[in-house]
Formats: structure tokens, C-alpha cells, sequence
């Protein structure tokens, strides 16, 4: 009841949740179920309330509860599987654990009969990523009490049900708890708990830029009632509830437009309470962090150091000889940490750019049919330098011809998330690809073109092993 308290205090819109763990894995003299399964959608706090919870569930059991908490996407081999499990559960051999297959790693579990009171607990994160190991292992992660005669639960935490798991077990199905995203008078109420957080970071800001009337401003900064930091998260959720519900970005997000809500404040153009007046000046900062949801290189210093690398690129094409050049922008281009998606989509973008859309079947699609060569299309392809699309300069194209050129050329499947969407805009913040019509690229009507040019592009496509001259329409 203790750790329910204390849990309930910092967790205070998951007391359902909680109260359920509790009565399942909150009591030491009470035999574990054998499996339970967490899941909801990301941001949710799936992961930090469980952690949070065995941490003092253990502490209040005198460490009769040994649990491991262990990540599926790091662990993505059986071997390293079974032996992270074992390092946090056997501590004792730890330095010996090694385990090639299942049969190994439930003999490794039954040497450890020999402490009849203790519990373990086994927390698998991430667990939609069972599915791609061997057919045998989640159905015997799920019997797994019985197999090892321990008093043992495997919680398994993923965002799918357990219907996307294809797994049919001789034994009833775990217990399924879901954590249901947060309404928005939920997301307002942990959202106003970061407002001293919010309030050093003002405090910290100003400190480094060193403003004239430093003091007035700090004096201001700590004259900011708790009350005023929830009537802006209610303007900051009317904007961003409806796009992101993942509660780590909001908070984010919300410090940092925080930042633009407090300037007019701070200059003294505008009173605290004129609320009419501070909507109008935090209404286009709302917009432009809209665009920048999941985009971690929004920050100023990551954005100044990709322009500076940008504008390098630009007095290296006008200054220095061409082999030079060509040295200097493969090493520009190979040092760029843009995501692996990133990649694929500026390799995208250029060959949208500098192709056709008529020549989009005949480049992606195996089966196109015959093409009839023509006097004219003899004629039309016998180009000069001059005539090249890649010399004539990119052309616009829409979000929607990008990502069908985008999973044209990539080999995996990859469903379409905001967070691959969110990789545009990255690279429009990179200067990368500059938008020609309209500036939002989630409703799919804005066009773009790709601003690097073919040597910076055949760099990127080096990097990930793709051959970009096969599918621009010059060469073929």
C-alpha cells in the first residue's frame, strides 16, 4: 500500500493501472501470475511507470523481487536475449552466463530453485520485436512458470495487442492491461507539474544571453504564478493536442515555446494579463513548432552548424578547383548524422527534382511494358551538356511523388508515421529541400525541390550502398 501511495502521488492519472500491479506483483507472499501484457500507444508511460514501480516494489520487499528489465530492440538475437535476462536475475554467475538456445537458458532457471521465496520478474520492452525471432519463443516466454517451476511473470510491454503478436499458447492468455492515451485534462494536469522546470529554464536562458535589465527580467521570470503557466498550456494544447499526443514531446515543446510566450513579457511590450495580445505574438512561433514535432534538430545549435556547413558548400562550389571540391563535399556529406530514412529521402526528393514524372513508371516499375523507340524519342534522348535535367536546375514535385519514389527504392517495408514525415521537415530545416507552394508537409499539398546538387547526392547515396545514377532519367 505504501508503494501504491507513493506511486499514485507521481503517477497520479494511472491510479487504475497502478492499483491493478498492485494486486498482481505488489505482494511478496503471493504467487506471481505468468504472464502480463502491457500495451498502448508511444508516450503513454508504459516503460517509466513499470520501472518506477518494480524499483519500490522491490526496495519495500527487501530485494525478495529480482526483476530485469530488458529492451528487445537491443537484445535482438536469442543469445543476447537469454543471457541479459540471466545477468539481471543470477547475479551471482553472471560472468559465466552463457546460453546458445532456449534449452539452455531454462536449465540456467532452475538452478535457481534453491530460493523458494524469492520472486522474478522478467520485463521484456519493446516486445512487438518477439515476433521476428524463432516461432518457439514467445509461447514458452509465456508458459515460462511452468516450464522452470520458479515463481516467475514475464511482463511483456509493447504498443500492438496481443492479436498482432500471431501466437496461439496451450495456456490462457496473459492479463492485458492497456494504457489508454491521456485526455487533454490529463496532459494539462502532468504538463502544469513541469512548471518550476519550465521556470529554470527561463532563468538559465537568460543567464546565458546576458540581455540589458538582466535583473528586472529574472525579477519578472520569478513573479510567474502557476496560474498563468496553465492558462498558456490550455492556448498550447488548443494548437497541439490534435497533432502529437506523445507526452515527452509535448513537454519539450512546451518549454521551448515557453521561451516566445515570455519575450513581449520581458520586453515589456505586453502585461501578463493581456491575454488577447500574448495570443497574437505566441500564434506563428505555435505554427512554426507545429512543423517540428519529433524534430530534435530544431535546435538552434544543430540548426547554425548545418547552415555553416551549407554556406561551406557554397563557397566551395564558387572558390576552390573541382577535384578539391569533389574531395571536400564527400567529406561534407559523409559527416552529415542525418537518420537512414533522412537519407533515402533526399535521395528522393533529387530524383523527383530531376526527373520526369512521365519517366516515373519506366524507372520503378519492373514490368512497365515495351517502350517504342521513336525517331523523336531517339532524337529527344541524344542530349547535350547543356540540355541535361541535372544541369537545367531541380523542379517542384508534391509529398505525395516523393514518398512513392521513396519506398520505390527502398528495399524493407515502412509504414507511414509522423515520425517519417517529421524527417521532411527535417530537411527543410537543413535547407536541404526548400518548399516552392505551401509550408505543411502532414496535409500532402505542398510542393518542394531539392536544393544540393548531384555530386552532394551520390555522396549521401555511397553511404547507404544505393546507385542513384541508375534512376535519374540522364543516364538512362
Amino acid at each position: 500500500m505504501e508503494v501504491f501511495n507513493k506511486m499514485n502521488e507521481r503517477f497520479p492519472c494511472r491510479k487504475k493501472v497502478l492499483k491493478t500491479l498492485t494486486s498482481l506483483i505488489g505482494h511478496s507472499e503471493e504467487m506471481l501470475p505468468a504472464a502480463i501484457h502491457i500495451y498502448g500507444h508511444t508516450g503513454t508511460g508504459k516503460t517509466t511507470l513499470l520501472k518506477n514501480f518494480l524499483n519500490g516494489t522491490a526496495r519495500h520487499n527487501r530485494n525478495k523481487l529480482n526483476y530485469a528489465f530488458v529492451n528487445c530492440v537491443e537484445s535482438y538475437t536469442l543469445r543476447i536475449l537469454f543471457e541479459n535476462i540471466l545477468e539481471y536475475i543470477n547475479k551471482e554467475s553472471a560472468d559465466d552466463v552463457k546460453t546458445e538456445n532456449l534449452k539452455d537458458f531454462l536449465e540456467q532457471l532452475r538452478h535457481l530453485q534453491s530460493q523458494p521465496e524469492a520472486q522474478y520478474i522478467i520485463v521484456l520492452d519493446n516486445a512487438e520485436r518477439l515476433r521476428d525471432m524463432d516461432a518457439n519463443v514467445l509461447p514458452s516466454l509465456l508458459r515460462l512458470q511452468q516450464l522452470s517451476g520458479l515463481n516467475i511473470c514475464v511482463v511483456l510491454v509493447s504498443q500492438l495487442p496481443l492479436e498482432k503478436f500471431y501466437c496461439k499458447t496451450s495456456i490462457d492468455d496473459p492479463i492485458t492491461l492497456y494504457f489508454a492515451q491521456y485526455t487533454k485534462t490529463e496532459t494539462l494536469e502532468i504538463l502544469s507539474a513541469d512548471f518550476k522546470n519550465a521556470q529554470k529554464l527561463m532563468v538559465a536562458l537568460l543567464k546565458h544571453k546576458k540581455p540589458e535589465n538582466l535583473t528586472t527580467k529574472l525579477q519578472i521570470v520569478e513573479t510567474v504564478t502557476r496560474e498563468f503557466f496553465n492558462n498558456y498550456l490550455n492556448i498550447f494544447l488548443g494548437v497541439f493536442y490534435k497533432a502529437c499526443r506523445d507526452l515527452s514531446e509535448l513537454k519539450i515543446t512546451a518549454r521551448k515555446c515557453f521561451t516566445f510566450y515570455m519575450e513581449p513579457i520581458l520586453d515589456g511590450t505586453v502585461s501578463m494579463t493581456d491575454v488577447s495580445r500574448l495570443w497574437r505574438c505566441i500564434a506563428g512561433p505555435l505554427r512554426t513548432a507545429l512543423t517540428q514535432v519529433y524534430i530534435r534538430s530544431g535546435q538552434a545549435e544543430v540548426r547554425n552548424d548545418f547552415l555553416y556547413i551549407l554556406n561551406k558548400l557554397k563557397i566551395l562550389n564558387l572558390q576552390t578547383p573541382a577535384e578539391n571540391n569533389d574531395k571536400e563535399i564527400l567529406k561534407i556529406a559523409q559527416s552529415l548524422e542525418l537518420p537512414y530514412y533522412g537519407k533515402y529521402l533526399l535521395i528522393a526528393a533529387f530524383i523527383a527534382s530531376y526527373n520526369s514524372s512521365k519517366d516515373d513508371k519506366r524507372l520503378f516499375v519492373k514490368n512497365h511494358g515495351k517502350r517504342r523507340k521513336r525517331l523523336q524519342n531517339v532524337n529527344a534522348n541524344a542530349k547535350v551538356t547543356e540540355k541535361l535535367n541535372t544541369y537545367i536546375g531541380p523542379k517542384s514535385f508534391s509529398v505525395d511523388r516523393l514518398l512513392a519514389i521513396f519506398y520505390a527504392i527502398l528495399e524493407e517495408k515502412v509504414g507511414l508515421t509522423c515520425n517519417l514525415l517529421s524527417q521532411i521537415s527535417t530537411l527543410v530545416n537543413l535547407k536541404l529541400l526548400s518548399f516552392v507552394s505551401g509550408e505543411n508537409v502532414m496535409d500532402g499539398t505542398s510542393r518542394l525541390q531539392c536544393t544540393v546538387g548531384l555530386d552532394f547526392v551520390i555522396c549521401i547515396s555511397q553511404v547507404v550502398g544505393f546507385n542513384v545514377r541508375q534512376y535519374l532519367s540522364d543516364f538512362n
